[in-house]
């Protein structure tokens, strides 16, 4: 029996104008569409298909404010068991360390053998905080896997970079983290979205963690945003016409913004 534990994060849809607070320059979560960050759908597959060749259970855990349960529930769709939302106002503006605290706290509370992730958010574009979760739980972490095989207490990836392919091993509890290279991930089916409905969700706080509110939230992160303004709107191009001679003013063009 393998039972998983799914850090899931929801996040600023990525099609949607996002911006940032006026009031203390953090990520608007309020005034823009959400939904489950892409890139933790893959682990979301992934942990499925590892307990529907074997047994267990996947419990997917997010940290944020009241909208972020809308990840929950689309984990559960797709065929998670339970979840866990962590949700105080503490929280608010907390970086990366603050964030792997509280899901530490959270998954040790848990029943598990395996803990994943996504290999990174699609809104802070961090992939640090599996790597920080894994060393707060003092478990080893195996990192930006494309594939992932699952046998007893053991699980091998695969890991696909620029210049070489490496094969990983690990037994026993382990943080896994995965890329979008490891295949589609589900749609929800009608019927997993009826039955998602009476799945249990557990609320916690971070007195239930053991977390003092000092140890998250803005005042407590290593890194602030000092200020925003909008990317400009894009200028008109150049439009080169071709009398004969469109070939020479292109690489003129070209050469004058040094690309040749």
């Amino acid at each position: 029996m393998t039972n998983i534990v799914v850090a899931v994060k929801y996040v600023p849809d990525a099609t949607a104008d996002r911006t940032f607070n006026s009031s203390d320059n953090t990520v608007d979560r309020e005034n823009v569409d959400g939904l489950l960050s892409e890139l933790d759908e893959y682990a979301v597959e992934q942990a499925l298909q590892v307990v529907e060749a074997g047994e267990g259970e996947v419990t997917v855990v997010t940290v944020g404010p009241a909208d972020a349960a809308d990840a929950v529930r689309k984990a559960l769709q797709m065929g998670a068991d339970k979840g866990v939302h962590v949700e105080d106002d503490a929280i608010h503006g907390s970086d990366a360390f603050a964030t792997s605290l509280v899901l530490a706290k959270a998954i040790e509370k848990l029943e598990y053998d395996l803990v994943f992730f996504g290999m990174a958010s699609t809104d802070g574009g961090l992939g640090v905080v599996p790597t920080l979760v894994a060393e707060r739980l003092g478990l080893p972490a195996v990192t930006y896997a494309s594939e992932v095989t699952v046998d007893g207490d053991t699980v091998k990836i695969r890991r696909d970079g620029d210049a070489a392919t490496q094969e990983i091993e690990g037994s026993g509890k382990l943080v896994v983290s995965v890329t979008d290279q490891t295949g589609e991930a589900r749609y929800p089916s009608f019927k997993g979205i009826m039955a998602a409905k009476k799945k249990p969700v557990e609320e916690w706080s971070l007195s239930d963690l053991g977390i003092e509110a000092s140890q998250v939230g803005g005042d407590a992160a290593w890194t602030k945003v000092e200020s925003f303004e909008p990317r400009p709107p894009r200028t008109a191009g150049e439009i080169v016409t071709d009398e004969g001679d469109g070939g020479s003013k292109l690489v003129e063009f070209l050469a004058s913004k040094k690309f040749v």
